[in-house]
């Protein structure tokens, strides 16, 4: 009876119909899995096609035992006749589309086994009391609105990151999702959290409804929801009431000093707090802005800050904005500096236990005062206050390295891109301190995390390409780099393209970049001026022609010379300064500065190996050779320093080129060097 109804089955094609649908079937559900989910689709409609490929085998075996598809169509069993060649046909051709449906699927499952996949996708380790808050969704007839949802969103999450025992994602992180994504178990395991909060936000006129949501993220339970229904003045405390009913949700108990922090009312000014939630909308969907919308955003925290003098949280974002202007060079007027430490200083006075206060403390000392120590103490401050903000966590990182604490320095950046895992500045960041160390491997697979987020980043690829220049392999930079667009103002990149042609000896290639280069618009006071000018100089010397190279380095002192405002400013041209001065010929003044710019980085690991670096060029230039050659093996073992293939490579070591200890140090190469400097 069994071997009879096998027969029968094999004779009417059910066995080689539930073949090719388990197949079929199998390989549509895998890609359901895969790709619905990346176009933000709801996991019902994932679970709804594998609920239908389930239900559907049955009928597929009841409708292969009763039909069967011929050339001439679908016909009933009774009709068919087996001898019929065509019919055997048929069956050959069911036979084929099997192979190929499960020739497919092998394929699928090789590729899932063995095709790289990047960190990034790969699960954070979840903790039980952490958050991600989503974008809010605008549902304001008016969309100009959109910044006032935005903005409630961020007060909010940073209301929820002062709650030392949650784990809250930053926002740079959550702001390339959808609000209501379809997908969020998925997302919650990159991000590392258990809980989401979906919102929105709707204003009309003076009328505010705002409404919010918590959702266990692995199973989609709403854990609390409510809406709130506020007039504009009364908006202030629902940031407040949101953030205290998440945390009692989550069983997460505030400290004395938390729970003072969290209610803390920013102002009572709504026109102040309109201001100021434009300014960090634009912050928020800006991670790299221009001057101009650098100087939009000053302008709207200037103004929350002129609307409500007591406005502590407006002077603290004032301060730190204006602080990275200074750092940057974008404005060094003469009263900058004083500019932000007269709003740091207002912060913490009107509010002493606001953290925002101790980070622009911090930003001052640091980036205006050069004084690692002091501020170190600040943002140690913040982190008290801020236990989540990804900022203050890299920002001591940064300090860090600057002391040369290369391993706490890791750890503390490590720490903050768990807060903000897509945030790609900091991931930069971290991949140059791991290349100051030397540890090349790690460097690319940082840099990689950094490209799942922006694959066509010219300035990452650039970075994983300097990592094979500093060991030599120029075939594999050159593959890198090839095809990447040459864009002055993009100067990380530029630097790395320009590196390449030198380290090759394309000095006339080199020079017809450069020269482009300096025909384009700059920003007023732009450092970057001076490498281009410089390098112009230097490939032209290179290339044989002193007296094209001459009027060069003219030209680049007049640009130096035009930066120079103060001796603030002797820490960042002073290397400029050297390197002309060896150009013209001028001994006194290049080792003037070259010395000038030791002394002036002495105290900190991640710049000094630079200017020492630079006083053995100058010194080798003058002749100096066993003065610069004894530096060599430091250069070649401190952090941030050289390697033996850029030196053994690169010309601005010509002038030692010709000496039998120099070649004897750099001959084998055992690795090292860094990437591009960076202003942190």
């Amino acid at each position: 009876m069994q071997n009879s109804l096998f027969i029968e089955l094999q004779r009417r094609n059910v066995l080689r119909a539930a073949a090719f649908y388990a197949a079929a079937a199998w390989l549509l559900v895998q890609v359901a899995t895969q790709v619905l989910p990346f176009f933000n689709i709801s996991n019902s409609v994932v679970r709804l096609v594998v609920v239908a490929a389930i239900v559907g085998f049955p009928l597929a075996l009841v409708f292969a035992w009763f039909y069967e598809l011929t050339p001439q169509g679908i016909k009933r069993e009774s009709q068919i006749d087996r001898s019929d060649p065509q019919v055997r046909a048929a069956g050959k051709r069911y036979d084929r589309w099997i192979i190929v449906a499960l020739g497919l699927a092998v394929v699928l499952l090789l590729a899932d086994r063995f095709m790289p996949r990047n960190e990034v996708a790969a699960d954070v380790p979840v903790n039980g009391q952490s958050i991600a808050v989503l974008p809010f969704e605008n549902l304001s007839a008016d969309q100009s609105n959109a910044y006032f949802a935005d903005g409630i969103q961020d007060e909010i999450l940073t209301r929820l990151a002062k709650i030392g025992a949650l784990k809250v994602i930053s926002r740079t992180s959550t702001q390339q999702y959808a609000s209501k994504p379809g997908n969020l178990p998925q997302i919650a395991r990159q991000l590392g959290v258990a809980t989401v909060l979906e919102g929105s936000v709707q204003k009309v006129g003076n009328a505010v409804r705002v409404t919010v949501q918590l959702i266990k993220a692995e199973t989609d339970e709403h854990l609390w929801a409510e809406t709130y229904d506020r007039q504009l003045d009364d908006i202030f405390g629902v940031e407040t009431e949101v953030a205290q009913a998440i945390a009692s949700e989550l069983q997460v108990k505030l400290s004395g000093g938390e729970q003072t922090a969290v209610a803390a009312r920013l102002t009572a000014n709504a026109a102040a707090y309109d201001a100021y939630l434009r300014a960090r909308a634009i912050e928020a969907h800006e991670p790299n802005p221009s001057t101009d919308v650098l100087r939009s955003v000053l302008a709207l925290y200037g103004e929350a800050a002129r609307l409500d003098p007591g406005f502590a949280l407006a002077w603290a974002r004032l301060a730190i904005v204006k602080s990275f202007l200074y750092a940057n060079f974008i404005d060094r007027s003469p009263t900058q500096l004083d500019e932000v430490k007269q709003a740091a200083d207002t912060a913490l006075r009107l509010q002493p236990e606001l953290g925002e206060a101790y980070l622009a403390l911090g930003y001052y000392r640091y980036r205006g005062l050069r004084d690692y120590a002091g501020g170190l103490q600040a943002f140690e401050q913040a982190r008290q206050r801020l236990p989540n903000n990804p900022d203050v966590l890299s920002s001591i990182g940064y300090i860090e390295r600057r002391q040369g604490k290369w391993r706490e320095s890791i750890a503390h950046q490590e720490q903050a891109t768990a807060l903000d895992p897509h945030a790609v500045q900091m991931l930069s960041e971290l991949a140059n301190t791991y290349a100051a160390l030397r540890e090349f491997a790690q460097t690319r697979s940082t840099l990689d995390r950094a490209l799942a987020q922006v694959p066509d980043s010219a300035k990452l690829i650039a970075g994983k390409a300097s990592t094979y220049q500093v060991e030599g392999n120029l075939d594999a930079s050159g593959k890198l780099l090839e095809g990447l667009p040459i864009d002055v103002r993009d100067p990380e990149s530029f630097s790395v393209q320009i590196d390449q042609m030198l380290l090759q000896r394309r000095f006339d290639e080199a020079l017809a970049v450069l020269g482009d280069a300096v025909t384009k618009p700059q920003p007023a006071g732009d450092p970057w001026q001076t490498y281009c000018q410089i390098f112009i100089a230097w490939a032209q010397m290179w290339s044989g022609d002193k007296a094209a190279a001459h009027a060069s380095f003219e030209r680049a002192l007049a640009v130096i010379n035009s930066l120079y405002r103060s001796e603030a400013d002797d820490a960042k041209l002073s290397q400029g300064y050297a390197v002309t001065y060896a150009g013209l010929g001028d001994e006194e003044q290049a080792l003037k500065w070259a010395k000038r710019g030791v002394e002036l980085n002495a105290g900190d690991a991640f710049t000094l190996p630079r200017a020492e670096a630079t006083l053995a060029q100058v010194l080798a230039v003058f002749g100096h050779t066993d003065t610069a050659v004894a530096m060599v093996p430091h250069l070649l073992e401190v952090p941030n320093g050289e390697t033996r293939a850029t030196m053994r490579l690169h010309p601005v070591w010509d002038s030692l080129r010709n000496d039998p200890a120099f070649l004897k140090l750099v001959a084998a190469d055992a690795g090292g060097g860094q990437v591009a400097s960076s202003p942190h």
